[in-house]
């Protein structure tokens, strides 16, 4: 009975990390609980830069570090791919169902709703996944190539899957204006977030030994120290930084010069209002406000829809920046993407340093509980948690929440093996790209709205209210 409890809590000396996901972990039993284990040069060998694309083969694994056998096994995180799978479903659900039903679609500016943790969920579960994926490295050079790389990948993607090269659900258009794309997006956050972790992880490690909360603190004090001065210049431009008065044209259908400009108020420090903040100032500035996002959420405020928190058409006293562009992935915003990200790093590093079920238990809620209690606060005492402007407290209380889950579904799958009731989740997560492109482009919604009764506008998406979005 004793070494069936050891062996169902996954008590083991990690020998090799790999993975691009960075969520296999090759193990052996640790010799304090009295089974075998490989030799210490097997570890040294096995060690090795875990970027590339490929897991490789255990047996040649084996064979390179001259033995191990039964003795070995591989163990894979499942909690990673069934978190990152379950926030590709919260993508999916909140895309095509946040327009029937607004309570779960995204806040239209203070506030928070299930449509607002996906971001911060996808975010947190990359920072996981750097953690494991470099635990070592042979060469700190070359992973930093295969980083900026793979951050280069993700941003043309993020802008060839929103530059218009794919038509949307009831409309044929096709084809990037070059004058209005826009550049910011959810894969280019994601990029920004991932390069900026990993080259933390790779280049910014302590040497100290690891066998307590407050060592592991010590060992990635340098990282703790970007976190700390990405948040002060967040906090110092949002709330320091003067808004002037700006202009804006409405877009229209025509292509007639005499477009209607409208002048929006400010003069402003310190502003989080749609209005006047300093996120969508240096957006406006630095990409254009013609290569901004033409749909944002304040478009769904009280001031601006007569059908709030729905869409709506615009109250007699409507603000003037009611129509105006702001894009919810901008590059201020964005500063604090990259923090929830670092968050999910420190977990991951619980996950190499800590073997036991328990230890690491412990200190993901320790951590995730203080998060929560911080950004609730920080709401409390004035600073908003809201997901356009990504704030302190949005960052703290949604990294908080996505560090409780993963914990739940670590004691659920990786601990308790109840492995059978997420698999579809799982598979989700293992194929987290793909879907999210197929997601991205609407071919699944364009699909099936190919199939519809003697008339095109009688198809599955017009019935159920999606087409007419």
């Amino acid at each position: 009975m004793a070494a069936q409890f050891r062996s169902a809590m996954g008590v083991y000396e990690r020998v090799r990390t790999e993975d691009p996901n960075g969520d296999v972990e090759k193990a052996s039993p640790d010799p304090k609980a009295g089974f075998p284990r490989s030799g210490d040069g097997c570890v040294v060998a096995c060690d090795v830069e875990a970027a590339g694309p490929q897991v490789p083969d255990s047996r040649s694994a084996s064979r390179r570090c001259g033995g191990g056998g039964e003795s070995e096994r591989r163990q894979r995180l499942v909690s990673l791919d069934v978190f990152r799978g379950l926030s590709v479903v919260l993508m999916i659900v909140v895309d095509h169902a946040g327009g029937i039903i607004p309570a779960i679609n995204h806040s239209p500016w203070d506030g928070l709703t299930l449509a607002d943790y996906v971001m911060p969920f996808f975010l947190f579960i990359v920072g996981v996944s750097l953690g494991l994926a470099y635990k070592k490295m042979s060469c700190r050079a070359s992973a930093t190539r295969k980083v900026l790389l793979r951050a280069l990948k993700l941003l043309l993607l993020g802008l060839f899957l929103q530059g218009g090269y794919f038509h949307g659900v009831g409309s044929l258009n096709y084809g990037v204006d070059m004058q209005q794309m826009r550049f910011m997006g959810i894969l280019q956050r994601i990029a920004i977030a991932f390069v900026v972790a990993a080259l933390c992880e790779i280049w910014l490690k302590g040497g100290d030994d690891v066998n307590s909360g407050f060592s592991l603190m010590k060992k990635y004090r340098s990282q703790w120290a970007v976190v700390l001065v990405l948040t002060t210049v967040y906090i110092s431009l949002l709330y320091g930084l003067y808004v002037p008065d700006w202009k804006y044209q409405i877009p229209t259908e025509s292509s007639s010069l005499s477009q209607e400009i409208i002048l929006v108020k400010c003069g402003v420090r310190g502003n989080t209002g749609p209005d006047c903040n300093a996120v969508a100032m240096i957006d406006r500035e630095v990409l254009g406000i013609r290569h901004l996002y033409r749909k944002p959420t304040y478009a769904r405020t009280k001031q601006c829809s007569i059908h709030s928190p729905e869409s709506g058409p615009l109250p007699a006293n409507a603000p003037s920046w009611c129509q105006a562009p702001f894009d919810p992935e901008g590059l201020l915003s964005s500063v604090m993407a990259v923090v929830t990200c670092l968050v999910g790093l420190h977990f991951g590093h619980v996950i190499v340093h800590f073997k036991d079920h328990g230890k690491r238990t412990f200190l993901w809620m320790i951590s995730s509980s203080f998060l929560v209690v911080l950004g609730l606060a920080l709401d409390l005492f004035g600073m908003h948690v809201n997901k356009a402007l990504y704030t302190c407290s949005y960052t703290a209380v949604t990294a908080g929440v996505a560090g409780i889950l993963f914990t739940l579904i670590y004691l659920m799958v990786d601990f308790g093996g109840l492995r059978h009731t997420t698999m579809v989740l799982e598979w989700i997560g293992k194929h987290a790209l793909t879907i999210f492109v197929i997601a991205a482009t609407n071919v699944l919604p364009v699909f099936l709205q190919g199939f519809y009764w003697k008339h095109p506008e009688n198809n599955i998406l017009s019935l159920i209210g999606i087409g007419r979005r």
